[in-house]
Parts: C-alpha cells; sequence; structure tokens
C-alpha cells in the first residue's frame, strides 16, 4: 500500500465509490484527466515529428507513455504526502476525493441518458450530437439503432476502463496509482491509434493500455454475468417480467447469454479488452453489437457480437446501465463485507 493498510484502503475506495454515485465529475471543479490531457497534447508538439521514421516515432511514443504515466503518479503521490503531512485525516480524504475521480458510474450515466432522451423524443439529430461526445467514429449519418449501438458499446467498454481498472489500481496503491492507470487509459484514448499519425508514435501508449486492462477487463466479464444473473439486463429473455420466478428465470437465462457471447465473441474484437465487456452486455440484453463504423474516410468492420433476439433499441441504453450499475453495487457490496471482516473480525 501507499501510505495505508489494505484495510483503510478498502474504505477509501468504498468512499470513493460512494462519492462518484453521489457527485460524480462537478463541472465547476478542475478535474485530473484534463491535466493529464494538456500534458499529453504538449508533450506529442514536442516528440511527434512527421519527418521521422517508424523507429523514432516508436521511441517517441515510449518517452511520452513514461513520462505521462510517471508525472502523473508523481504528482499524485506529492499532493497525498503534503496532504497526509498536513494531517492524517486531510490525507485520506484527498486519497479518496482523487480516487473517486478516476470513476466516471455516474458521468457515464449521464453522457449515456443525453443520448437516450433525445433518442426517446425522436430528435435524432440531437441524438448524433449527442453520442458523438462519448465516440470516435462519425455520428452524423447515423440512424436510431447505431446511435444507440454506438451509446451501448461506449457504456459497455468504459465499465472497464472508468471503473473496474482503476478501482483495482487504487486498491493495490491508493490514489498515486490509479492515476497512473488514468493517464495510461488517457494516453490510449489520444494517441492510441492505428491511423497513419498515430501508427508508431502511439504504439507504446495502446500496448500499456492493453497490459493494465488485461485482468480487470476480465473480472468484469464475470461481473457483468453476476450483474445480468440480478435481473439487470435480460430484455431480450423476457421482455418486463417483474421480480417473479419469472423474472428469476429470465435472469440466470441472461447470465447465461452473458457468458457464452463473451467465450464465443470476445477474441473477436481488435481489441484483446474490449470485446469482454462488449459481448457480455450483447449477450445479456439478447441484442447484436459490432458492425460497420465510420472514421473520416476510413471505414472500419467490427466483428459482430451476440446474438439478436430482437432489434437493438433505445432502451438498451439505460439497460446497460443497469448492468453498469450493478457492477458497481456489486463491488462495492463486497468491498464492504472485506472492510467489516477486517474491522470486526476476531481473527
Amino acid at each position: 500500500m501507499i501510505f495505508y493498510s489494505f484495510k483503510d484502503t478498502v474504505l477509501m475506495v468504498l468512499l470513493a465509490i460512494a462519492v462518484d454515485w453521489l457527485v460524480g465529475d462537478p463541472a465547476r471543479l478542475p478535474h485530473p484527466v484534463v491535466w493529464i490531457g494538456k500534458l499529453i497534447s504538449r508533450l506529442e508538439r514536442v516528440l511527434l515529428r512527421p519527418g521521422d521514421d517508424a523507429r523514432r516515432k516508436r521511441l517517441a511514443g515510449v518517452v511520452l507513455a513514461l513520462a505521462v504515466t510517471l508525472v502523473s503518479f508523481g504528482a499524485m503521490w506529492g499532493i497525498a504526502a503534503l496532504a497526509a503531512w498536513a494531517h492524517p485525516w486531510l490525507g485520506f480524504a484527498a486519497n479518496v476525493w482523487f480516487v473517486s475521480t478516476t470513476f466516471a458510474v455516474k458521468g457515464l450515466k449521464q453522457a449515456a441518458m443525453r443520448v437516450y432522451e433525445p433518442l426517446v423524443r425522436g430528435d435524432l439529430k440531437e441524438a448524433r450530437e449527442k453520442v458523438g461526445w462519448i465516440v470516435g467514429r462519425d455520428t452524423h449519418s447515423l440512424d436510431e439503432k447505431e446511435v444507440s449501438r454506438a451509446a451501448v458499446e461506449t457504456v459497455a467498454e468504459n465499465t472497464v476502463d472508468a471503473f473496474v481498472s482503476p478501482l483495482a489500481f487504487a486498491l493495490i496503491g491508493a490514489a498515486p496509482l490509479a492515476m497512473l492507470y488514468r493517464a495510461a487509459n488517457t494516453l490510449d484514448s489520444m494517441v492510441g491509434y492505428r491511423n497513419e499519425k498515430y501508427r508508431f508514435f502511439g504504439w507504446a501508449s495502446a500496448r500499456l493500455d492493453d497490459v493494465l486492462n488485461w485482468v480487470p477487463a476480465r473480472a468484469t466479464g464475470w461481473l457483468l454475468v453476476l450483474a445480468a444473473a440480478a435481473g439487470l439486463g435480460g430484455a431480450g429473455w423476457a421482455g418486463r417480467a417483474s421480480w417473479s420466478g419469472r423474472a428469476a428465470w429470465a435472469g440466470l437465462r441472461s447470465a447465461a447469454g452473458a457468458r457464452r457471447a463473451v467465450r464465443k465473441f470476445a477474441r473477436l474484437h481488435p481489441s484483446p479488452n474490449s470485446g469482454i465487456p462488449e459481448s457480455a452486455v450483447a449477450g445479456a440484453l439478447g441484442i447484436e453489437l459490432g458492425g460497420t463504423n465510420r472514421y473520416g474516410d476510413v471505414i472500419s468492420e467490427r466483428a459482430r457480437m451476440g446474438w439478436p433476439l430482437r432489434p437493438l433499441e433505445a432502451g438498451d441504453i439505460v439497460r446497460t446501465v443497469r448492468l453498469l450499475y450493478g457492477v458497481s453495487y456489486i463491488i462495492a457490496g463486497g468491498l464492504l463485507c472485506v472492510w467489516c471482516s477486517l474491522a470486526f473480525g476476531t481473527g
């Protein structure tokens, strides 16, 4: 641990989850990711030279990845140490706050609902604009189904990137290590592309993100199966079933669908990690994800994941958000049990 015992770190992460549920990302407060993004942009201007060959671009990309992650870790370590030096409780509170900024459960819900609400009003133009805020693909010509797919895939993928992964690193090393992960993930989102500009320069950032997410992504697959079993997903299996024997059966079928989908489809995704949460959500909801995405002049054909038991619709955005929250409830409940055992157990 960094500064704290495992028991204190578990409590810290539990409180950070609660802060994220309640507060999310206040618009008026500066967010660490914004500063990380500015650092990446400045270093990119210095390190990326169009005339360099592939080897030099790869080397520059390695320097970028190391510099951004180490600076983020060091800055967070310094802030946490300074706060702890001022007062132990201030140090603990600082860790709670900064760990919460690496989560985005409430933020993902808000972003997804900004897409869902205009869709159900029939305002496709606004829905395209709002989904364009959270995805990299072109959205100006998407129909309702494709707008919904984009939102569902983003929430599913970010169940790992914006919750499970930073939480895992926070449990190991409190706010400094969680911020190191957030820096690596921001690097991937800014330069980890396979286009002409970033193919070599962003290689190190993309690979680092793959490595850091490898274990959390696989854990998330199982967590989504559990959330589906709790009845948070299975519209494709039982429609609007209430909490009854039928609903319980639908939850089990939804969970089985999620697990089968991960085993069959996850490996088809170009990312070693993103296919796991996306295929799990597709299987849980009884829908098909993947398909054709357009990025400027580049058309990307993504593998189809899941079985289309019914057409994908706007309501699947809400169902995916419920699965995301289900994962957060499962983890919070587990951490609460661990903390109670450590705090009150007799040994």
